[in-house]
């Protein structure tokens, strides 16, 4: 794998795919190439004018649209770097991650503005409404005077429009710093992530050479994860601007309702995915029907054919034309993932992390082991920290071209989250086969130690709660010495069979005992709780444990 230049890759993607559409909002308008590099090419003028240099950060923050899109790859291909902010933050938060990142620029949504003050964000030269590209507010009136005259001097640059042949977009370098991303993850602490284009160019080799999902210039891509996270941003929109794809974002809360529709009607080549959408899918459509066919299901020759049905219908559920469905961002319910395996329904479950931009492993899906995330990508190297990798779970440990450079303006955390030896720390337990497979077992952070030391991971005990009928989801935390299940009840549905709350979280706590059977001795849930709303989430939809934690004394 020889490093190219990102930047150049999307100026020769741009320019071969010149009248062919890029980006579209769902049900709104869509962009070419051609429009899309005319707005990037307004956009550097801008930045020029404005006095922007190369190596200045410029943050984004809003939902999912075309204008994000816009927005990131026009600071990217100037040379500036972009600083993606997740547009769940908190206002306060975004104001700090904005000074933290010595932000010269802002692109905001409107609704996240309402909510922001430009006097709490000091070293801002202009701020930039995503909506319509237009100043909110600049620094000086000579700014606006810029900005108000862009457009002529557009044409006075290019009489003509802009043509393919006029694009020449900053070259960029293996370890130079092409985004600072800041984590939202389960400990609740935001650390400006340093990615470099080597990082960046490792995951499109990957998803261009590794991952084998057949796709080119005429797929179609939904965006559905955050573009703010780094593994919707790599996989639902920079890859495939490196190959000439048309990336449909979905600009709305992505329900399961929503997704299918825009599945039917786009039919994408490639679905990008965290298992809990995949799991509400499945609880939502297939289990009532596996729950009525259970007793057929047993016939050998009609279990076939109801079982081939359902794969079927599953196929044609989520827009029949993708080549595999890609699971990432946590662990998949282990009994979920195993129905899907016996039908034979093309998914893969990859791993992978802020700091990998984002992937560390991946197998295609029709030889993907069942429990595994895969193998190593090219150019990364994976170890596991134990005296028995292939049975004792330890640190997974990496290096290579997708690692990241550290951690913004924070060197203590960086030193720490190395080893000695110079290989990055992931904080996750796993095991790794002989075959170089790789099986996460859970969080160091979250395991919790048993009465006689046993190493207790919550996850592992989370996936048997979840599959008891009326769970939409749960969290297993250590509470005054025992071990209480967090759960949030399917109230919606238990309503629908006639249930009240209270019958609901009654039916619920009966189900402990069963399923304690399961469980081994030393994991034993003490007792069930009932959440009245859903936990609070992650971007990629894992909850932030530690909102929920107790004392454990």
């Amino acid at each position: 794998m020889n490093f190219q230049s990102v930047n150049k890759l999307f100026e020769k993607s741009f320019r071969e795919n010149w009248d062919r559409p890029a980006l579209s909002n769902y049900q709104g308008d869509t962009f070419t190439y051609g429009e899309l590099a005319t707005k990037i090419e307004l956009l550097h003028m801008g930045f020029q004018a404005c006095g922007l240099k190369k190596g200045d950060k410029i943050a984004i923050c809003g939902r999912n649209q075309a204008n994000w899109a816009v927005s990131f790859l026009a600071t990217m291909t100037y040379g500036a770097v972009p600083v993606p902010l997740l547009h769940e933050f908190k206002p306060g938060n975004i104001h700090y991650l904005v000074n933290h990142s010595q932000a010269k620029a802002f692109f905001v949504d409107e609704m996240i503005w309402e909510n922001l003050s430009e006097e709490e964000m000091p070293g801002l030269v202009v701020i930039v409404s995503m909506k319509d590209l237009k100043y909110i507010y600049s620094k000086s009136e000579e700014m606006q005077r810029i900005r108000n005259g862009i457009f002529r001097a557009f044409l006075e640059k290019h009489p003509d429009r802009l043509h393919p042949q006029d694009l020449d977009y900053y070259e960029d370098s293996a370890d130079e710093l092409a985004l600072i991303n800041y984590t939202s993850g389960t400990s609740g602490f935001s650390k400006g992530v340093m990615i470099p284009y080597r990082a960046l160019y490792a995951n499109i080799f990957a998803a261009r050479y590794v991952a084998e999902p057949q796709m080119d210039n005429t797929s179609n891509m939904v965006a559905m994860l955050p573009s703010a996270h780094m593994y919707g941003m790599m996989f639902e929109l920079l890859f495939e601007m490196t190959i000439g794809a048309h990336t449909h974002f979905l600009t709305r809360v992505p329900s399961p309702k929503i997704i299918l529709k825009a599945f039917q009607e786009i039919h994408p080549a490639v679905i990008i995915a965290v298992p809990l959408i995949i799991e509400k899918v499945y609880k939502m459509q297939l289990k009532p029907v596996l729950d009525r066919t259970k007793t057929f299901r047993k016939i050998p020759i009609l279990g076939q054919a109801i079982t081939y049905k359902i794969r079927s219908e599953l196929i044609k559920a989520f827009g029949g034309e993708f080549e595999e469905v890609i699971l990432g961002g946590a662990a998949f319910n282990p009994d979920i993932e195993q129905f899907f395996h016996k039908i034979r329904f093309p998914y893969t479950v990859g791993y992978g992390m802020t700091e990998c931009a984002p992937l560390l492993t991946y197998e295609k899906w029709s030889r993907l082991p069942k429990g595994s995330c895969g193998k190593a990508i090219p150019g990364c190297e994976i170890r596991v920290d134990s005296p028995d990798p292939e049975k004792v779970p330890g640190e997974i440990q990496v290096r290579g071209e997708n690692v990241f450079l550290g951690y913004f303006r924070n060197e203590e955390e960086t030193a720490k989250s190395f080893t000695d030896d110079g290989w990055f720390k992931t904080g996750d337990m796993g095991v790794m086969d002989s075959h170089g497979y790789l099986y996460l077992r859970g969080r160091i952070k979250c395991m919790i130690l048993g009465p006689s030391g046993q190493n207790i991971y919550p996850e592992e005990l989370e996936a048997v709660v979840n599959n008891v009928s009326y769970v939409s989801d749960s969290l297993v935390i250590e509470d005054t010495g025992g071990l209480t299940a967090l759960v949030y009840p399917d109230y919606q549905q238990g309503a629908a069979d006639g249930m009240s709350k209270e019958a609901l979280m009654e039916r619920l706590r009966a189900e402990v005992p069963e399923i304690n059977k399961i469980l081994p001795n030393y994991a034993q849930i003490k007792k069930m709780e009932f959440m009245p709303e859903d936990f609070e989430r992650t971007p990629k939809r894992s909850i932030k444990r530690y909102l929920y934690q107790r004392n454990s004394k």
